[in-house]
């Protein structure tokens, strides 16, 4: 009896057993059901974030372009395009945004129209993922002979357009034989030139032609080519929805040009709401790449000339020196005035007044005054060798030698020049103190090169305690000379509020200021030349092309020429 007892008692024990082990079991699998949806729910999340995150970029990058509809048409005529066919983009954007943005993100950042739809049928695990191998990027693809071909005219073209003289009739045919090699950055900068006029014959439908081509590529400039004419009208019917459109695809793949239109109309609230905010960072961008190029000669002068007043005033300063009038300079200099000398090479080292720039001729004329003992000369020469450009090979010793010579003389900028070689340790050892003291006398005689860099000691607490008021006094005095650099570090620390309260307008007008002394600003004075040969078509384009970008003046020739 007790025997059965006992196995009566191991058998409910072993029932026990299994019913807890089945129930530990279904705890298991139900703690696993449970993480696993969990790690759905979790990657679901992850996916939804990633989503909202992608359509966060592309509404940071896409503007609100929906034009004021015209309560004088239809409302079929509302969104009427060129040759009264309905406007592909403007209607697609009311019907169906979403797929607006997508099509057009995609078109201008080269993102595969397939990463912007649903792709929930094509989900992977993520733990998959977390296992694969990392792949190797391909390699490049190896260019064609005839891509190669293209390239390398394209390179030798863009080489002679940058040179102090360049051979723009060559250096356009070269680029125009890239293009029809299939080059597309060439055939963009023949389009401007067809449709400016210059250097070559203005062809406006091969221009709008090309731009549309290339735009439909992605090419930044092509889309500021065609915003351009669909914001003027100029071979086409006027649309500023497409303009506004074409501007942004051009500033978000970095054309200079369209940050510059885009930085203009928020600044002035032209088509758009007027954000001072936005027009800060579309002019900063160009501002960036403007203050980068600027060498030491401050930049470029830009010379604004006011078609109205030097038609109404005779007596008008244009700032533009006539040709007699340097040839009778070049005459002095070459019997050996050495004030004439001086006077001509800063004027070709510099540009402007109707000259452009020629570091051959600079030097020519620098040399001359130089061996006649003249402090300005020789500090000239140390900057032209501490430079370095395709006219002489950039030269430490040449360049100490000629500042040196200048500096003994009392001359601020050979002052300066010594100044900057001890400041970066150019050809000598680096020595904060002499800086300082060689910018400190070229500053006290008023020199824009010596306040200037006393700003940036200051500034940065280079062999100095760092003081933001003395660095704003410094740059402001620079900036009073014109000085591209001091314009653009006036305009950070506003920007910022480093040193003093933040102010966006000012340093708005100041990056502003600084864009407009981009290179492109030698347009102002090829309109001037259209004008006074009397190639008025090209003139006003031009003029127009620079008012698109907020060039003032430029919007006042523009007027005056359609008054005409």
């Amino acid at each position: 009896m007790r025997h059965k007892a006992q196995i009566l008692l191991l058998l409910m024990l072993l029932l026990v057993w299994v019913e807890t082990n089945d129930n530990y079991q279904d705890g298991i699998k139900s703690r696993r059901d449970e993480r696993r949806r969990s790690k759905e729910t979790e990657n679901d999340e992850e996916q939804e974030e990633s989503a909202y995150d992608g359509l966060d970029s592309i509404r940071s990058k896409a503007i609100k372009i929906v034009p004021a509809p015209d309560l004088s048409k239809s409302d079929d005529e509302k969104w009427k395009g060129d040759s009264g066919e309905d406007d592909e983009i403007d209607s697609e954007l009311l019907t169906e945004p979403a797929k607006w943005i997508q099509r057009m993100i995609a078109q201008v950042e080269g993102v595969e129209q397939d990463l912007l739809r649903d792709t929930d049928d094509e989900k992977v695990d993520s733990r998959e993922e977390e296992t694969e191998e990392p792949t190797e990027p391909e390699p490049p693809r190896e260019l064609t002979p005839m891509e190669k071909q293209a390239l390398e005219l394209y390179e030798s073209g863009l080489a002679m357009l940058n040179v102090t003289r360049p051979n723009k009739q060559e250096a356009y045919q070269m680029l125009q034989r890239a293009g029809e090699l299939g080059h597309s950055q060439s055939k963009v900068l023949v389009a401007w030139a067809q449709l400016l006029g210059s250097p070559m014959s203005q062809d406006i439908e091969a221009a709008k032609q090309a731009f549309q081509e290339m735009a439909d590529l992605g090419v930044p400039d092509a889309h500021m080519g065609l915003g351009f004419l669909y914001a003027t009208g100029i071979g086409v019917n006027a649309s500023q929805a497409r303009a506004l459109v074409h501007y942004t695809f051009g500033a978000i793949g970095g054309s200079s040009w369209a940050q510059m239109a885009l930085g203009y109309r928020y600044w002035s609230g032209v088509t758009v709401t007027a954000s001072c905010e936005k027009a800060l960072d579309f002019y900063r961008k160009v501002a960036n790449k403007v203050a980068e190029e600027v060498s030491l000669s401050g930049g470029q002068a830009v010379q604004r000339v006011r078609l109205l007043e030097e038609l109404e005033n005779p007596g008008y300063n244009s700032g533009i020196l006539d040709n007699d009038l340097i040839e009778y300079y070049q005459l002095l200099a070459e019997k050996g005035d050495v004030q004439a000398q001086v006077g001509l090479g800063q004027l070709h080292y510099q540009g402007g007044r109707g000259v452009q720039q020629d570091h051959q001729r600079a030097l020519h004329y620098f040399l001359q005054a130089a061996d006649a003992g003249n402090p300005i000369a020789m500090a000239f020469l140390g900057k032209i060798y501490l430079e370095g450009s395709d006219i002489v090979k950039q030269d430490n010793e040449t360049a100490y030698k000629y500042f040196k010579k200048a500096a003994d003389l009392g001359n601020p900028v050979g002052q300066s020049g010594l100044g900057l070689m001890y400041l970066y340790g150019k050809g000598v050892e680096k020595d904060y103190s002499k800086a300082l003291k060689y910018f400190s006398q070229a500053a006290d005689q008023g020199w824009v090169d010596g306040q200037l860099q006393l700003g940036n000691m200051y500034f940065s607490g280079l062999g100095v305690r760092r003081d933001y008021k003395l660095a704003n006094k410094y740059f402001s005095l620079a900036s009073q000379s014109g000085h591209v650099l001091a314009f653009y570090n006036l305009a950070q620390m506003h920007a910022t509020g480093t040193g003093m309260m933040r102010s966006c307008p000012t340093a708005v007008e100041l990056f502003k200021n600084v864009a407009e002394r981009g290179k492109w600003g030698e347009k102002l004075m090829e309109a001037h030349i259209h004008y006074r040969e009397g190639r008025l078509d090209e003139a006003f384009i031009t003029y127009t092309l620079l008012a698109e970008l907020g060039y003032e003046v430029a919007q006042s020739n523009a007027a005056f020429l359609l008054d005409k």
